[in-house]
């Protein structure tokens, strides 16, 4: 006869994903993490042929500031 160890039943976790503790506040919008942590990026980093890194607006037209090449992007 096999038996098995069964745990406490105050012990577990509730295992649905959806629990949220009475005193947490309830999870914020993808949108307004976003806004909280600061907005969305404007600026790039990219690295020129000649060996010069730089950050840039995001743009589609990018120059290099050190030699004047474009970015491709």
């Amino acid at each position: 006869m096999r038996t098995q160890l069964r745990r406490k039943s105050e012990n577990r976790r509730p295992r649905h994903r959806g629990h949220v503790a009475p005193d947490c506040p309830e999870p914020a919008e993808p949108e307004q993490r976003v806004r909280e942590a600061g907005g969305p990026e404007d600026t790039e980093t990219h690295a020129c042929g000649c060996g010069y890194v730089f950050q840039a607006p995001v743009s589609t037209s990018v120059a290099c500031p050190h030699c004047g090449s474009g970015q491709a992007w």
